[in-house]
């Protein structure tokens, strides 16, 4: 097999199966019933599921153990509550109907961890025109508890330079996230490397996945903060990115899947 056949075959595998879905989607159901019961004395607009679940991009958690669902909850917040009370209402929400799972808070969410995915809870404001907004991280640095967020937006963004590349991109994302948690111990933040990927390819295609990882990781590099192990494990990736053109190169394609096989393991 070729270094491309191997990469698109592993792409494959690096989706939800059918049972994980249908766990999820029982998951999202219940959620959706409780949220309007819990909350049916108005303060809620409306909620929705948001982020790498929704774009194909996620991974299985045989291989991503933090892969998670995001859900957003738009509040009405009359109010004007702060981001703390409106994430303390989705604590005491998760405390009433799932009592025996892990909860916990990750800023700016709410964290619902179950046997089989980990639920990401977010509150959102909406303004009269439907910008949403997001408590921040760090208001100190916005001058501001809330920050306006497009969480659908990026999806249209990856839906139109997937089309553009004939299918290929979401493959390579997968493939890019599987390397950054499994090489890397997770360096890049998983959106941002999405983010990153896209707004390259956007215009621009290849003709196979193999020449899309190859230039990736050929071009990245590391930044003046960037710990001794990080580029150790970077600049190891690239190196076997060089070996594998130098076996294709001469013919020796058997040396040049098991080197890529070193980046990209099976499971």
């Amino acid at each position: 097999m070729s270094v491309n056949g191997y990469l698109e075959r592993l792409s494959s595998r690096l989706v939800l199966t059918a049972s994980e879905k249908a766990s999820i989607e029982t998951s999202l159901t219940t959620l959706s019933i409780r949220l309007n019961y819990f909350f049916n004395n108005g303060e809620m607009k409306r909620h929705f599921q948001f982020g790498s679940s929704t774009r194909g991009t996620i991974l299985p958690r045989k291989v991503d153990s933090g892969s998670d669902i995001d859900y957003m909850i738009i509040f009405k917040n009359p109010n004007g509550f702060k981001p703390e009370t409106l994430l303390r209402y989705l604590k005491i929400f998760m405390h009433k109907y799932y009592s025996t799972s892990d909860i916990y808070k990750d800023s700016p969410t709410m964290v619902l961890k179950l046997n089989h995915i980990k639920f990401e809870l977010t509150p959102a404001l909406e303004d009269w025109m439907g910008n949403l907004s997001i408590p921040s991280t760090n208001p100190s640095k916005t001058f501001s508890e809330w920050i306006h967020t497009e969480p659908v937006s990026f999806n249209k963004k990856l839906t139109v330079a997937n089309v553009r590349s004939q299918s290929k991109l979401k493959p390579v994302i997968r493939l890019m996230k599987y390397w950054n948690k499994s090489i890397l111990g997770g360096y890049y933040s998983s959106f941002k490397l999405e983010e990153w990927i896209v707004d390259r390819y956007a215009y621009s295609g290849k003709s196979s996945i193999k020449l899309y990882i190859y230039e990736i990781i050929e071009v990245l590099t590391p930044d003046y903060n960037s710990s001794q192990v990080f580029k150790r494990n970077l600049e190891k990736s690239k190196q076997v990115i060089a070996n594998c053109k130098k076996y294709e190169s001469m013919g020796q394609f058997t040396l040049a899947e098991t080197e890529i096989k070193k980046l990209f393991s099976e499971f």
